[in-house]
C-alpha cells in the first residue's frame, strides 16, 4: 500500500537537498541561518513521527528562534534572461502543461485509486488519497518539465530554493496554523464557543446557527490566518452540536460547505501565506492582494449560507 509517508519522503527530499544548496553556496546571506532552517523543516518531513510530540516541539521552537534571527534571500537565476524569454516564446501557452499536470492527476487519482486494490487491499491509503495524488501530481508534473525544457538537472532544486528564500519563514505558515487549530479544539476552545454562541444567538433558527458558522468559520480563519486552524473549533462549538446534532444535518455537506466558508476568511486576513507570499514576491503594496479578493470572499460567503441551508438539511 501506498502511504502518505511517501509525499512525505518526497518533501523532505526536497527541503533537504535545498538545505545543502544553501549550504553549498558561499555568497549566500545569512547562509547558515538559511541551511539550518531547511534542513529543520526537511527533518520535519523524514523523520518527525518518530521525534514524538516533545521532540517535535523542540524542533518548531528551534524554526522559530532561527526564523527571529533572520532569514537571507538570495535569487540565483537558471540560465541567461535572453535563453528563458526564447524558450518561453517558442513555448507559448504550452508552457502551462506541466502545471496543469497537477490538478488533472489530483483529481483523477482521487477518484480512482479508491477502487484500485492488489492483493485485497487499497493500492493507496484511502483516507490520504487526495495528498497522494497530489504527491503524484508533482511528481509527474515535474518529469514534464524536464522533458519539454531540458534545463539543467539542478534546475528544479535552485528554482525551489529561490522561491523558498523569497517567501522566508511564511513557507511552514499553513502548517504551525494548522496545529494550532488541533491545539485550540483539544483545549476545548470550540465546546467554549458554542456556549457563547447558544447564549447570545437563536439557536432553535436553522438559519441563524448555518449563518453563524459559515461567517464563524470566515472569522476564525480571519483570526488564525487558516482554515485548518478554524475548523476544529467552529465544528466542535456550533457544526457538529447544533447543524449535525440538533438539526440532523449532514455532516459531509456541512465540511465541505464549512471549508469553503473558511477559505473566504483567507481571501481577507494578512496572516494568509497566500496574501504574504504574492505580496513579497512581487513587492506589492500591504494590502493590495486583500483588497482585489475581498468582494469576491464575501459573494462566495454568502452564497455558501445559502447553499448550506438548502442542502445539508436535505438527507
Amino acid at each position: 500500500m501506498i502511504r502518505v509517508s511517501a509525499v512525505y519522503l518526497l518533501a523532505g527530499l526536497v527541503f533537504g537537498a535545498i538545505a545543502v544548496f544553501t549550504a553549498l553556496d558561499r555568497g549566500a546571506p545569512k547562509r547558515w541561518n538559511n541551511t539550518a532552517f531547511w534542513a529543520l523543516f526537511a527533518t520535519s518531513f523524514l523523520i518527525g513521527d518518530r521525534l514524538g510530540d516533545l521532540g517535535n516541539g523542540l524542533l518548531v521552537l528551534a524554526m522559530v528562534a532561527i526564523g527571529g534571527l533572520g532569514l537571507g534571500a538570495r535569487a540565483p537565476v537558471t540560465g541567461d534572461a535572453d535563453a528563458r524569454e526564447a524558450s518561453a516564446a517558442r513555448w507559448g501557452d504550452r508552457l502551462f502543461l506541466p502545471v496543469l499536470v497537477v490538478p488533472v492527476t489530483t483529481l483523477l487519482g482521487t477518484l480512482i485509486f479508491p477502487h484500485i486494490r492488489l492483493a485485497g487491499a487499497p493500492l493507496v491509503e484511502v483516507k490520504q488519497v487526495t495528498v497522494i495524488s497530489m504527491g503524484l501530481g508533482v511528481t509527474l508534473a515535474l518529469m514534464t518539465a524536464m522533458i519539454m525544457l531540458r534545463p539543467p538537472l539542478g534546475a528544479p532544486v535552485r528554482e525551489a530554493r529561490r522561491l523558498m528564500d523569497s517567501v522566508g519563514w511564511a513557507a511552514i505558515l499553513p502548517q504551525l496554523l494548522a496545529a494550532l487549530g488541533a491545539v485550540f479544539a483539544l483545549a476545548g476552545v470550540g465546546h467554549a464557543v458554542g456556549d457563547l454562541i447558544g447564549r447570545w444567538l437563536p439557536i432553535d433558527s436553522r438559519l441563524a446557527v448555518v449563518a453563524t458558522y459559515c461567517v464563524g468559520m470566515a472569522l476564525f480563519t480571519m483570526i488564525m490566518g487558516n482554515a485548518f486552524a478554524a475548523f476544529p473549533v467552529l465544528t466542535a462549538g456550533v457544526g457538529a452540536p447544533l447543524i449535525v446534532g440538533k438539526f440532523g444535518g449532514d455532516a459531509a455537506i456541512m465540511g465541505a460547505l464549512g471549508m469553503l466558508s473558511g477559505y473566504c476568511g483567507t481571501l481577507m486576513t494578512p496572516m494568509a501565506s497566500h496574501n504574504i507570499i504574492p505580496t513579497a514576491l512581487l513587492e506589492l503594496r500591504p494590502g493590495a492582494v486583500i483588497g482585489v479578493q475581498a468582494p469576491t470572499a464575501v459573494a462566495v460567503l454568502i452564497g455558501n449560507i445559502a447553499l448550506m441551508y438548502l442542502l445539508v438539511f436535505k438527507v
